[in-house]
């Protein structure tokens, strides 16, 4: 790799006057697309929270909007079972979705005040550790009985798998309510984490930009920790933690690229003042974006509309500045950000499809985490 590296430094054309970075395809610059989640919430959210697009833009915002009202609640098999007063021991839930309860009985009532009253202590410590109550449990059984039973009438309903609470009916893994969400994140830290590495050990401390190719890797890293504790257990906190991680990520992306692709970060007069400016401006945008989704209003659409605008507006400028580099290089390399670009815009196109999860583990949400670990690590390099 070093060797590849030091034949692309060779060819580079002088004449252009390109900067240090320019000549090594390893400091070239970089999309800021990678950071982003997410989530129904973005995600669902996270759903980081964690989602930059080109393509599908409009019908993505449509889902967002309508994915919180949704059919499971309405059905009046769920409401019956999450309400009728009937007692049945709370240890015994995991036994409800056996062969025997495929036919939903209306009178084993899973969450009632007789079982209840004595507390959440009745349930296994690894659940009470991630912040499951007996209602909760209660609404989490309920979804998989009459899931379990829909899927086994003759002839199915047209969409057995239908979605709860504006989200599909996951199987938890010791308690992880999104586990292969989760898991999908952790591989995005790590790329981002082991990137963060290359920078340190690769890049001279005195070059420029080396301060903001660490903070895009830092904003990476909170984006994904917020998408993991989000995915781990759905609450309204974790929700905005994932969605504000993730909407400080996309933000960062665009904040950085103008400051790489046209070198804000030289020492004149003219680009300290633009610097200063850009720096302010982007500043006071997110300020604004959590005070109006905190103090205002809770709008996913806005949020995910807002995402979309900024992400968009980076991947325009990083395709630009990767199509005029390619035809002035006649280098691969060169091409890279506007081709890291195409496959997040592929992997978005997962979020689209939103199958229910296969086996109740994956679904299109969790391949689009695992669809950004790739180009996270191309982008690196």
């Amino acid at each position: 790799m070093l060797v590849e590296r030091a034949e692309r430094l060779e060819v580079v054309d002088m004449s252009h006057g390109d900067d240090w970075s320019s000549k090594n395809p390893y400091l070239a610059a970089l999309p800021g697309s990678i950071g982003l989640s997410k989530h129904p919430m973005i995600l669902r959210q996270d759903r980081s929270m964690h989602v930059q697009v080109i393509l599908f833009l409009t019908a993505f915002c449509f889902f967002l909007e309508t994915t919180h009202a949704s059919i499971g609640d309405r059905l009046p098999e769920f409401r019956e079972c999450v309400e009728v007063r009937e007692t049945l021991p709370l240890q015994r839930l995991e036994k409800t979705r056996s062969i025997a309860w495929l036919t939903f009985q209306p009178s084993l009532q899973i969450c009632t005040e007789a079982v209840c009253k004595g507390g959440d202590s009745v349930l296994p410590a690894h659940l009470r550790l991630l912040f499951w109550t007996c209602p909760a449990e209660c609404d989490y059984t309920c979804q998989h009985i009459i899931t379990d039973q829909r899927l086994s009438v003759s002839p199915p309903p047209a969409n057995p798998v239908v979605q709860y609470h504006g989200k599909w009916p996951f199987r938890r893994i010791l308690g992880v309510q999104e586990p292969f969400s989760v898991l999908f994140s952790l591989l995005n830290l790590l790329a981002h984490q082991h990137g963060l590495s290359q920078i340190r050990e690769s890049m001279p401390v005195s070059y420029p930009l080396r301060k903001y190719y660490t903070w895009f890797s830092y904003f990476g890293l909170a984006s994904w920790v917020c998408s993991m504790i989000f995915h781990t257990r759905d609450f309204r906190w974790t929700e905005r933690l994932d969605y504000f991680a993730a909407g400080a990520s996309v933000l960062y992306g665009l904040y950085y690229a103008p400051i790489r692709i046209f070198r804000l970060d030289k020492r004149t007069p003219a680009k300290q003042s633009t610097l200063r400016l850009w720096t302010a401006f982007c500043s006071a945008l997110y300020a604004s974006h959590v005070a109006y989704l905190t103090l205002w209003r809770w709008d996913y659409t806005y949020n995910m509309a807002a995402n979309v605008a900024v992400g968009t507006l980076q991947n325009l400028l990083w395709s630009w500045f990767s199509i005029t580099r390619y035809k002035r290089l006649k280098k691969m390399w060169a091409a890279w950000p506007g081709l890291i670009v195409m496959w997040l815009i592929l992997a978005m196109s997962l979020e689209l499809l939103d199958f229910p999860p296969l086996g109740g583990y994956i679904d299109a949400h969790s391949l689009w985490h695992l669809g950004t670990v790739g180009p996270t690590i191309w982008w690196y390099r």
